[in-house]
Parts: C-alpha cells; sequence; structure tokens
C-alpha cells in the first residue's frame, strides 16, 4: 500500500532492521508522509507585515479586517524583529490604567504606535523546516503562530490552525487512520 505523493522505494521495503522485533515500526516511520510534509507546503502568505510607528488603533482595524490575530513587525530592511497578536492589543485596551480613563480611550489608542506593544525579539521557522518540528516549537512555546523566515525576510506565517488544517487534511486522506500506531486497536 503506498501514499498518493509517495511510493514506498526498494531500498526502504528491502532493508533489514536494525532490531527484529521492531521491524513493523521501523518500516512504518520509514514511510510515514509527516517527513515530506513542510513548513512551506501549509504557511499562510502573503503576510501582513506591521512597522513599529504604525499606530495601534489601525493595526486594530487592519487585523479585524484580515480576520488575524498574528502579524510580525519588520524594520526598515524587512527584517523580523517581533510580534504583535491580538492579546498584545486587548492587554493595552484593558489595562487598567487605562479603563480608569475609558473616556480618554480613543485618545491613547491614536498616540500607541506598534513598537509600545509588540512583543520583542519572536520565535520563528525555516520554511523547509519538516512540519512536526514546526509544531512542536509552538506547542513548547505556548504560542499561537510563528513567522516563516528565508534569508532574513519573512516569507509566511505558520499558525495552529493552519497545522490542525493540515492534520485533517490527512485524516480525510486516510494517511492516519491506522489507529495502531497509537497502542490503540480498532
Amino acid at each position: 500500500m503506498s501514499h498518493p505523493k509517495r511510493a514506498i522505494t526498494r531500498d526502504i521495503r528491502t532493508r533489514n532492521p536494525k532490531r527484529k522485533s521492531r521491524a513493523r515500526r521501523e518500516l512504518e516511520e520509514a514511510t510515514w508522509p509527516e517527513g515530506v510534509v513542510r513548513v512551506r507546503d501549509v504557511m499562510t502568505r502573503p503576510v501582513l507585515t506591521l512597522r513599529q510607528p504604525m499606530l495601534v488603533g489601525s493595526v486594530v482595524k487592519t487585523m479585524r479586517l484580515r480576520n488575524i490575530r498574528h502579524a510580525p513587525v519588520v524594520d526598515d530592511k524587512g527584517q523580523l524583529i517581533g510580534m504583535v497578536s491580538d492579546r498584545d492589543l486587548r492587554q493595552v485596551i484593558l489595562e487598567p490604567a487605562l479603563r480608569d480613563a475609558f473616556d480618554e480611550l480613543d485618545q491613547v489608542l491614536r498616540g500607541q504606535t506598534v513598537k509600545d506593544v509588540m512583543t520583542w525579539g519572536a520565535i520563528s521557522v525555516k520554511p523547509d523546516m519538516p512540519l512536526r518540528e514546526a509544531a512542536g516549537v509552538i506547542h513548547a512555546n505556548k504560542i499561537g503562530a510563528v513567522p516563516v523566515v528565508e534569508r532574513d525576510r519573512v516569507v509566511g506565517m505558520l499558525a495552529v490552525g493552519d497545522v490542525l488544517k493540515t492534520v485533517i487534511q490527512m485524516l480525510d486522506e486516510g494517511v492516519i487512520s491506522r489507529p495502531g500506531r497509537w497502542g490503540v486497536e480498532a
């Protein structure tokens, strides 16, 4: 049986396992499609990038309009310097000092810039990275999305939703339909 995108090659099929008791598992690991799914295959592009001097009010409107929750911040050379998330923007809007002066909230938002609310030093991934590894980075750092950077330029975004969409597609194609793999017998 073969996956539509990749057949089991002769060298994988005929090689001897390191341990006889692990033959089935080693064959399954060698033919599992997770190695062929790369970040570039599932990332979102084009990317909305922000600059430091942009005003928070316009960023909120743009992110709502485009229905996005994370946006990378780049410098004048286009290099990644940080991230802005919907959580960063909510913290600015709901900050206790601002709530007391709720009447002046509009004025405060007009004066705040991306530089004031962004998270500096964003974690990023490469487009050629396996999707499993990138998902591990997202999970380990408890973040919702990471910018995809190639040659110091942001080329895409990988969000948790992109990873889940790919898993659903793999389930629909029957690629992950072997419950015995996880110790659960059908």
